[in-house]
């Protein structure tokens, strides 16, 4: 038996869009060859997306899977799969959209309220399959309906909470719901209309005044804010006006204010009463006539000097029978002057201050706008000086000037000038500053300021102020007389000197060995300094500067010069015959050495005197070798002497250059060919030891 699957397929009957509640069946067909006529067993199997929803196994190639009553749940993706005798067939899938949505369930809690309390709704849709969106809707009488949405994920019913406001009567709810389809948003039918009675827990409250809303200023006027309620509790009657609360009352249904009627007093009334959350409001418009008008204080001089008269007076337009009061303002209390119209006083700067007027007629005070008196001292003659103390300047630095005034009353108008142009305006209390950032090498004089107020006295002017320009030490410069090479003992004299800077210039002196080392400084009124230094040894071999410095603070090195100290002339001379000496003696030696050798060699001659000869000469060898221990040979001597000292000069480099030169006397031996060795001369040769710490 040979079969193969065609194809597998799958439809909806009556179509692939259904109408909510309408039948519907999906059929899953197979197309099968067989190459006889034989029984087949086959096992169908229809998903809905990607789910199994119906399974079958028939003998025919045709599997229904009944819906009687489609609901929108049934819409989605279907697709089927059929087996036989172990081969499988797919179908391609197919979508299926059940249009509509069952009618919503609403129900509530309560069928009756107060206002401020709370209703609960329930909508649900017992036919839907989350994810679904439920809206509740609040309708008014005579108003649109209040919408609220809330979306469930998971589950097909939801609850909303509505607070029932004040002026609510008879409300109704409904709800409808929404699902997503692949071609957008479909929606229910609205639920069955739920209604809510409401009843007021307290009535509107009720506000009237006593004589009545217009009244003159002076009248008592008496407030009344009354309500109704049904129950006594935690009930609350506060009356204000605009912002400000004037009385307020608890557990009880009345509220009484009174007070003496004052043109500040128009404006609106207001009557709250609270329970809970439930506020109910009543609003009312008070007119106070006015009984008289403020009062004006007038002043013979609002800006005066001391010792100067003043005369204050207080009227009222068209009205002279008040009781006035003329008041200094303070910012702790009110100082009551004189209780008169008018005031006449001989002011003094401590009378600098506000004034007002006071009228009272009936009981009503009224007040004028106040108005402000200077009296002024006047100025001083100011000072002028610099802020550093000092009236220097360096030069292409700032200069900062304070004018500063002991008396005088504020503000104080301060003028700077520079010769005679003017700077600078300050208006400030006691002193002002200037900062002149343009200072030039001619700027040594010329500043002054002027002090003002508004005392008629006028304009007081300081002195000049003469200020000294610095000018930096520029390029400073060392020489040395003579330059370069200087013999031991003889002076040297060093020039420093610099290309500008103002006077006095500080010179010092320095040689440079491993730290720095001051020589010499002095304070000149000039733009060089010339020291001299005496008797030059060969320590003083080295480095030498000098460092130039004025009250500008700025130090200014020069380049460096290099001494080197040498040996004098004569100190030459007397090494050089101490040399020839020395090689002299060695001449001579070498001479009576060589007779000596003759003498030996004519052996023969002396053998016969042999024996007798041989203890003299051993006695004269034996008398002899002390006495050679006292010459010295000269020129080998200073030789040695002068190639240690050089290789030591060449080893110790600079260490050697700057050790202290001491002479001494060597006594030297000299020998004499035409007589005993024992024979002596004595002379005197200088020679140069240098003392080092090797």
């Amino acid at each position: 038996q040979v079969f193969t699957f065609n194809s597998v397929e799958i439809r909806v009957q009556p179509s692939v869009k259904v109408k909510n509640g309408a039948p519907m069946s999906i059929i899953c067909h197979a197309d099968i060859s067989k190459n006889t006529d034989f029984q087949l067993k086959h096992n169908f199997t229809i998903f809905k997306d990607r789910k199994l929803v119906f399974m079958t196994v028939s003998d025919k190639e045709d599997a229904r899977y009944e819906i009687p009553v489609a609901k929108s749940s049934d819409t989605g993706d279907y697709e089927c799969t059929v087996k036989a005798d172990g081969k499988l067939g797919f179908s391609d899938s197919i979508y299926v959209w059940v249009a509509g949505m069952t009618k919503p369930i609403l129900t509530a809690d309560k069928k009756e309220v107060l206002e401020g309390e709370v209703v609960k709704l329930r909508c649900e849709l017992p036919e839907e399959v989350p994810p679904l969106e439920f809206f509740f809707r609040k309708i008014k009488t005579n108003s649109d309906p209040k919408e609220k949405r809330v979306p469930e994920k998971t589950q097909n019913f939801s609850e909303m909470e509505y607070y029932v406001e004040e002026g609510d009567d008879i409300l109704q709810f409904d709800c409808f719901g929404k699902r997503q389809v692949r071609s957008g948003w479909e929606s229910s039918p609205y639920s069955n209309s739920t209604l809510v009675t409401v009843k007021e827990p307290f009535v509107k409250p009720s506000l009237i005044t006593r004589p009545s809303s217009n009244v003159t200023e002076g009248d008592q006027i008496e407030f009344e804010c009354s309500t109704m309620v049904a129950q006594m509790r935690d009930i609350e009657i506060i009356f204000q006006k605009n912002r400000t609360i004037l009385n307020s009352v608890r557990d009880k249904k009345s509220l009484k204010y009174s007070t003496v009627a004052t043109q500040e007093d128009s404006g609106e009334y207001l009557c709250k009463v609270e329970q809970g959350a439930v506020s109910k409001t009543t609003k009312m418009n008070v007119f106070v006539s006015e009984l008289f008008p403020k009062p004006t204080l007038y002043a013979s001089m609002t800006k005066l000097d001391e010792n100067k008269d003043l005369i204050l007076s207080c009227s009222i337009n068209g009205f002279r029978r008040a009781n006035f009061s003329i008041v200094r303002k303070s910012s702790s209390r009110d100082i009551v002057l004189k209780n008169a119209r008018v005031l006449a006083i001989k002011v003094n700067v401590n009378d600098t201050g506000s004034y007002t007027c006071k009228a009272e007629v009936k009981g009503i005070v009224k007040e004028s706008k106040p108005v402000r008196i200077n009296v002024y001292a006047p100025v001083s003659e100011p000072t002028l000086s610099v802020v550093s103390g000092s009236p220097e300047v360096v030069l292409g630095k700032p200069l900062q000037l304070i004018c500063h005034s002991v008396m005088g009353t504020p503000p104080i108008t301060f003028t700077f000038y520079k010769g005679d142009e003017i700077k600078k305006n300050v208006i400030n209390d006691t002193y002002a500053t200037f900062l002149d950032e343009d200072i030039g090498l001619n700027d040594n004089g010329g500043y002054k300021c002027d002090a003002r107020n508004n005392h008629s006295s006028g304009v007081k002017t300081s002195n000049i102020l003469n200020v000294t320009v610095i000018v930096p030490v520029r390029d400073a410069s060392l020489g040395s007389v003579p330059y370069g090479e200087v013999e031991v003992g003889s002076d040297t004299t060093f020039l420093c000197s610099v290309k500008e800077g103002s006077w006095p210039i500080d010179f010092k002196f320095f040689k440079k060995t491993d730290h720095e080392v001051l020589l010499h400084e002095v304070r000149e009124y000039s733009d060089r300094s010339i020291w001299h230094k005496k008797t030059m040894k060969r320590k003083d071999t080295g480095t030498y500067y000098c460092v130039a410095s004025n009250r500008a603070s700025v130090d200014v090195r020069s380049h460096p010069i290099t001494i080197s100290v040498i040996l004098a002339a004569w100190q030459k001379g007397v090494i050089a015959a101490f040399v020839l000496t020395a090689m002299a003696g060695a001449g001579a030696v070498t001479l009576w050495w060589i007779l000596r050798k003759k003498k030996k060699a004519k052996g023969p001659s002396m053998e016969m005197s042999g024996s007798a000869l041989a203890p003299n000469l051993t006695h004269e060898k034996l008398t002899r070798q002390p006495s050679d221990g006292n010459y010295y040979s000269g020129s080998g001597y200073i030789e040695d002497n002068e190639n240690h000292m050089k290789s030591a000069d060449e080893s110790k480099g600079p260490d050697l250059e700057s050790a202290e030169v001491d002479y001494t006397e060597v006594e030297v031996s000299t020998l004499d060919p035409h007589r005993a060795p024992e024979q002596k001369g004595t002379g005197t040769v200088y020679s140069e030891i240098r003392k080092s710490n090797n």
